[in-house]
C-alpha cells in the first residue's frame, strides 16, 4: 500500500505542471494496452482514481466521466473540489444529485491525467454492479478518445491507447473506413436499416456502454414505425432510472459492406428517452451487442472510424427468452456437509453395512454463496406462466447450484435454443420451490 501511494504521489507531482484534463502516455511510451473484461457485451476495465484502484466502464457515448456511488467506494478515495450539481440521463426518473470535481488525477494503463474533471453520484441506489455480477464504479468515454487513436480489439479483449503522433494505419484490405460526426463530444455514424420492406439511413450514436445490439426511436415519419412483431420488455438502467420498451428484429442492418441479418432491436419507450432525442435527426444507438462483432480503430480527433469483421460478426443474435432479469443482490449464508476424508469413510462405512448410525458424524460448515435474485419479470412470459416471482432468489438451475456460478453463466441459459427445459430451484420466505419450464421465441 505504502508503494502504491508513493508510486502516485511521483506521477502527480510529474505532471502537476500539466493544466488541462488530458491524457498523456508516461515514459515517452508510445502505446499503452489496457486488457478487459466483456460482460452483458460492455467493457470493464481498471483504472485508479486518485490512487484509488476502480472498474470503470468504457462507454463511447459519454462526454465526461461518471463515478457511481463513490460514498461507499472507498475511505481512501478523495474527489478534489466538488460542487453540487443535477445530472439528468435516460430513464423514467427525474435527475439525481452529484457533485462536479475538478483536478482529479486519473491513470489508464500507461495513460495519465493530472487534472481530470469528473462526475460524482451521490445515491446509493444509483449502482450497476448487481445486474453486472462483478464491480462496477463508474463510465468515462470521450476523455480517453479524444487523445488517442484507440484500437478496440473485442476478439482479444484490450484496447489499446497509441500516441496520435506515432500511429501509423496498416494496410487492411478487410477494413472498411467511416466518417463520423461529434455532438457534444458524443460520436455518431450512419448505417442502414431494412425494416417494413424498405431501406432506411439512419443517424445513430456509437455506444459502447450500452448492451443490446441496436436501438432505435419510433418514427412513422423516418420509415421506423412500431414493429408488428415484438414484447414488452425491461431493456436496462440508465442514469435516471429503469428502461423500457419494446424488443423486435429487423431483416438486416449495414454498415457499407458489412450486412448482418436478423438484428435484435428495440424501441425504448418515449418517456426513457427524453434526454437523448437533442440530436434532431438522431435515430437511436449502435450499441455493444453489434459493435463487439468488429474489431475497431477510433480516431475522434480525425473523426474516423475503422472496422474489421471479427469471430462473432456471424454469431446469432440471441435475447433473453425467459422473461427473467436476474441481479448479484448480495450474499447468502448455505449450510453445507463438511468434505472430509473422515465423512466420506463413514458414509462408506453406512452404505455397506445399510445403517444409518454412522452418518450421526457428519459435520457441517457455513459458507457464502451469491444471492441471485430475480428483479424483474416479463408479463406472460415462460417463468411468468409457471408462477415464479420477483424477489426469488435462485439457489439451483438445471441441477446445479449456483453456489459457484457467475451471474453471466447463470444469464446465458436463459439466451439458449427454443424448447430448451430450464429447471430453477429457488427460494422464497425461507422455503424451497422447483419450477420448470421451456424456452420460447416469440420473435420468429
Amino acid at each position: 500500500m505504502i508503494k502504491k501511494a508513493v508510486l502516485w504521489i511521483f506521477l502527480l507531482l510529474t505532471f502537476m505542471s500539466w493544466s488541462q484534463s488530458d491524457f498523456v502516455l508516461i515514459k515517452h511510451k508510445k502505446s499503452s494496452r489496457i486488457n478487459f473484461k466483456l460482460i452483458n457485451n460492455l467493457i470493464i476495465f481498471p483504472i485508479e482514481i486518485n490512487g484509488v484502484e476502480l472498474s470503470f466502464i468504457l462507454d463511447t457515448g459519454i462526454s465526461k466521466p461518471i463515478l457511481f456511488n463513490f460514498l461507499n467506494i472507498s475511505e481512501d478515495l478523495q474527489i478534489n473540489n466538488t460542487k453540487t450539481i443535477y445530472l439528468r440521463g435516460l430513464g423514467e426518473g427525474s435527475s439525481v444529485k452529484a457533485y462536479s470535481s475538478e483536478d482529479n488525477f486519473v491513470k489508464i494503463g500507461d495513460a495519465v491525467s493530472a487534472k481530470q474533471k469528473l462526475f460524482a453520484v451521490i445515491d446509493s441506489n444509483l449502482n450497476f454492479s448487481p445486474r453486472l455480477g462483478v464491480p462496477v464504479h463508474g463510465i468515462i468515454g470521450f476523455d480517453v478518445f479524444k487523445n488517442f487513436i484507440v484500437e478496440i480489439n473485442y476478439s482479444n479483449r484490450y484496447f489499446k491507447l497509441y500516441d496520435r503522433s506515432a500511429y501509423r494505419y496498416k494496410k487492411c484490405g478487410s477494413c472498411e473506413r467511416f466518417d463520423i460526426e461529434y455532438h457534444r463530444n458524443k460520436p455518431y455514424i450512419n448505417g442502414q436499416v431494412y425494416s417494413a420492406n424498405k431501406q432506411v439511413t439512419v443517424k445513430l450514436l456509437i455506444d459502447s456502454g450500452g448492451s443490446d445490439a441496436l436501438w432505435l426511436f419510433e418514427d412513422a415519419t423516418s420509415g421506423l414505425p412500431a414493429p408488428k412483431v415484438s414484447f414488452r420488455d425491461f431493456l436496462g438502467h440508465g442514469l435516471s432510472g429503469s428502461i423500457y420498451g419494446m424488443r423486435s428484429k429487423i431483416s438486416e442492418f449495414s454498415l457499407g459492406k458489412f450486412k448482418l441479418k436478423s438484428v435484435n432491436v428495440a424501441y425504448p419507450d418515449a418517456t426513457s428517452i427524453d434526454n437523448a432525442k437533442y440530436i434532431k435527426d438522431r435515430n437511436g444507438s449502435l450499441a455493444g451487442g453489434l459493435l463487439k462483432r468488429f474489431n475497431i480503430i477510433f480516431d475522434a480527433q480525425g473523426k474516423q472510424i475503422t472496422l474489421k469483421r471479427n469471430k462473432y460478426f456471424n454469431s446469432p443474435f440471441y435475447y433473453n427468452k425467459s422473461g427473467l432479469a436476474v441481479e448479484h443482490n448480495g450474499m447468502r449464508v448455505i449450510k453445507k456437509e463438511e468434505r472430509t476424508s473422515a465423512n466420506a469413510y463413514n458414509q462408506k462405512i453406512a452404505e455397506s453395512s445399510n445403517s444409518t448410525t454412522a452418518n450421526n458424524e457428519t459435520r457441517y460448515e457455513f459458507v457464502f454463496a451469491p444471492s441471485f435474485t430475480i428483479v424483474e419479470m416479463r408479463k406472460n412470459s415462460p417463468a411468468d406462466l409457471v408462477g415464479l416471482k420477483i424477489g426469488d432468489v435462485i439457489t439451483k438451475v438445471n441441477g446445479s447450484s449456483t453456489e459457484n456460478m457467475s451471474l453471466q453463466r447463470l444469464t446465458g441459459l436463459f439466451y439458449d435454443k427454443d424448447g430448451k427445459r430450464i429447471k430453477l430451484s429457488v427460494e422464497r420466505n425461507g422455503i424451497e420451490l422447483r419450477f420448470s419450464f421451456l424456452l420460447k421465441s416469440i420473435l420468429n
